[in-house]
């Protein structure tokens, strides 16, 4: 295993939420020099996913059916369908959806996450940090699992935060609208 003490996220990129009605989703993209045979495997073998993913399964996601996950940082496993297994391209699990498509010599890996607004920026940088695990262990460098609560207390987390959290709400319409009704504000000061 790498150091791990000398790991620094880069800065955030690759990521975007969207609203439909109510629904909230966090995609992230991150290109991979590593084929589509290599990233499918890390993304559904247990064993592979015990050395980067934020969570663990108690068997292969490579196939329709349902499996205990458990986060990492929680006690219970609950029980999460794979509703998706399209063999090297699609991968469906609960309320994350995984593609993979070939570019330039490896792979694009789009995630996308449904989840509760309020934690939009935190599960962005928990998963760029994951991203960034999983390419240390594809490279043959592994650095070990960084997830929960162990993310969170490393320095780059905070930062990694902050900017995804800037990243949406200037990206965000609402966002966008509210700093432009103070500017009028300002003017009319």
């Amino acid at each position: 295993m790498t150091d791990r003490a000398q790991y620094t996220p880069g800065p955030a990129s690759g990521a975007q939420v969207r609203k439909d009605g109510e629904k909230w989703t966090l995609i992230l993209v991150r290109e991979l020099r590593h084929s589509p045979e290599k990233v499918w495997q890390a993304l559904t073998d247990p064993a592979h996913l015990r050395e980067w993913a934020p969570f663990t399964v108690d068997g292969s996601l490579d196939a329709v059916g349902t499996v205990k996950l458990t986060w990492v940082g929680t006690l219970q496993a609950l029980e999460t369908k794979v509703t998706q297994a399209y063999g090297l391209n699609v991968l469906e699990l609960g309320d994350m959806r995984w593609e993979l498509e070939p570019f330039g010599g490896g792979t694009r890996l789009t995630l996308w996450h449904s989840i509760d607004r309020r934690f939009i920026s935190r599960v962005a940088a928990g998963w760029h940090i994951s991203f960034d695990v999983l390419d240390h262990l594809l490279r043959g460098t592994p650095i070990g699992r960084i997830a929960g609560g162990e993310a969170m207390n490393l320095g780059g987390w905070q930062r990694l935060n902050a900017e995804y959290g800037k990243q949406f709400v200037l990206n965000h319409p609402a966002g966008r609208l509210r700093r432009l009704e103070k500017s009028w504000i300002d003017k009319d000061l």
